[in-house]
């Protein structure tokens, strides 16, 4: 990945943590304050499209989780297509480190939850939850301390985070599906062969991907599929080519123009959304309630154990190396980090818990809330005093 690329990829991520943080503290302030139910009444605010017969009515905090989310995964997407056909991941050698600390990532605060709360089928719909790192606020911590963090080491949480993102679309693709519409399934099959077709035809302009995109989506959001996996699947047939007196691909330049978008009004809408946590008549037993420690404890300590566990292990196999100008303490750091679940874990308890899991709602955002703070705070403090000491 050129070093511009890294410092634009870095800034918007850095900048866009600070804005999730604030929308953040916002929510949950407006929550807490007789304007509360100004909050609620505009999430509840219905919102329709309609064509003919084809309709989709959904209240405005839906069409934030299904319809703007569906455009992060979609430039989800575009940056991982990148990655694999000329970034991080087109490298195996540098590549290796990053996803086996994503597959510890992923895996032990998912084990961590499950054996936290094995005993409730209803609260076992949230395993994943711990298991999403949420890199714009990962990169804004790596922000605070500058340029005295090696360069090797903001490439290794990048290209996990990326490869985590990848990890959450597959959960969310295999575990948080409802029952199929095989009509809407066709229709999204047609959709998909038709966007295969003009990207094997050498198609540059955008807008016909665009509008065929939109139907996928909308054929995706009535099949019981998740319809954020239909930006995934757009992104994949987005022409990785220059126009004709372009500098950037086709891919490129539509990646860099949504950037900011997505980093400075999406992700900060969806958290203003999401995070609008009541503290009237919180106790100890809702803090310590399985589901919320369950989610904590995987947030805090599996990403410490899994991404810094799997790493050392191929370390000391030979199968991979530690970044070059990092220590193994700043690695732990870094480890740390990938605590900071947010962003996508908030998402994933959306789909875990909106069918028949309604009581965990304000328990699961405490968790992700709690374990992010902790581990966000135990990832700096950990990072400054290695690079102090070296």
């Amino acid at each position: 990945m050129p070093i511009n690329a890294i410092k634009e990829f870095f800034r918007y991520e850095a900048a866009g943590g600070i804005l999730l943080l604030i929308a953040a503290a916002l929510a949950m302030l407006i929550e807490n304050s007789p304007w509360k139910y100004l909050y609620d009444a505009l999430l509840n605010i219905p919102v329709e499209i309609r064509f003919g017969e084809f309709m989709i009515a959904k209240p405005l905090l839906l069409w934030i989780n299904d319809g703007l989310m569906a455009i992060f995964f979609f430039l989800i997407g575009l940056e991982v297509k990148r990655e694999i056909l000329g970034g991080e991941l087109s490298e195996p050698a540098r590549v290796v480190l990053p996803v086996i600390g994503a597959v510890g990532g992923m895996a032990i605060p998912a084990l961590i939850y499950a054996y936290i709360n094995w005993h409730d089928p209803v609260a076992m719909k949230g395993w994943a939850i711990p298991s999403a790192t949420d890199i714009a606020f990962a990169l804004g911590v790596l922000a605070l301390l500058g340029d005295r963090v090696p360069n090797t080491l903001k490439l290794f949480l990048m290209t996990l985070a990326i490869v985590d993102d990848l990890g959450a679309i597959i959960i969310i693709a295999l575990f948080y599906t409802v029952d199929l519409s095989l009509s809407s399934l066709v229709v999204a099959s047609g959709a998909i062969l038709v966007l295969f077709i003009m990207n094997r035809c050498g198609v540059l302009d955008l807008t016909p991907y665009l509008l065929v995109g939109f139907v996928l989506w909308a054929a995706v959001l009535k099949s019981g599929v998740h319809a954020t996996l239909a930006g995934v699947i757009i992104a994949m047939f987005i022409p990785y080519r220059k126009a004709a007196g372009e500098q950037e691909t086709q891919l490129e330049k539509m990646e860099h123009d949504l950037h900011p978008v997505v980093a400075y009004a999406i992700l900060p809408l969806f958290a203003f959304a999401n995070t609008g946590v009541s503290f009237a008549g919180l106790t100890l037993d809702a803090l310590v309630h399985t589901v919320p420690l369950g989610i904590a404890l995987g947030l805090f300590f599996g990403n410490q154990l899994g991404v810094f566990g799997f790493s050392w292990l191929a370390i000391k196999l030979g199968v991979a190396k530690l970044p070059a100008g990092a220590g193994w303490l700043q690695l732990y750091g870094v480890a740390a980090l990938c605590g900071i679940g947010f962003t996508m874990s908030l998402f994933i308890s959306s789909l875990a818990f909106e069918q028949g899991g309604v009581a965990y709602a304000v328990n699961d955002r405490l968790g992700i809330l709690i374990g992010s703070l902790l581990s966000g705070l135990c990832g700096y403090l950990i990072l400054r005093f290695s690079i102090r000491k070296s």
